[in-house]
């Protein structure tokens, strides 16, 4: 299967682009990007792209559900943007996890949600 994960950081704003099935050392790659972030900004915004997106490994979900305890009032903005029913209800289920304001974008709409991760 083809994975893939692209980071791209404007200011306080991390786009996270995944193909694929997220792993244990995606993490790896992940997390001193978004603690860096942290440490410069204090408050950052994560806006999460998913393409033809298969879920974690079990390792990654270990690794996600750490992240989100480290980083629960850390995030003010997280917005989730995917293509299937079961991405949208990921986005529901992760709500209590987190601080962030949270809105999920269908794939179609994803300059709008650049547009709402970016505004104040």
């Amino acid at each position: 299967m083809y994975k893939e994960i692209d980071i791209t950081i404007v200011g306080k704003v991390m786009e996270v682009d995944v193909t694929g099935k997220l792993t244990k050392e995606d993490y790896g790659q992940l997390v001193p990007a978004t603690d860096k972030l942290i440490k410069e900004h204090g408050k950052i915004r994560i806006l999460f792209v998913m393409h033809d997106f298969h879920g974690w490994s079990a390792g990654a979900m270990w690794e996600d559900t750490k992240f989100g305890l480290k980083h629960f009032t850390h995030i003010e903005r997280l917005g989730i943007v995917g293509e299937t029913k079961w991405e949208h209800g990921m986005a529901v289920f992760c709500r209590p996890f987190t601080m962030a304001k949270m809105h999920y974008f269908d794939a179609s709409k994803i300059d709008e949600a650049r547009k709402w991760i970016t505004e104040d």
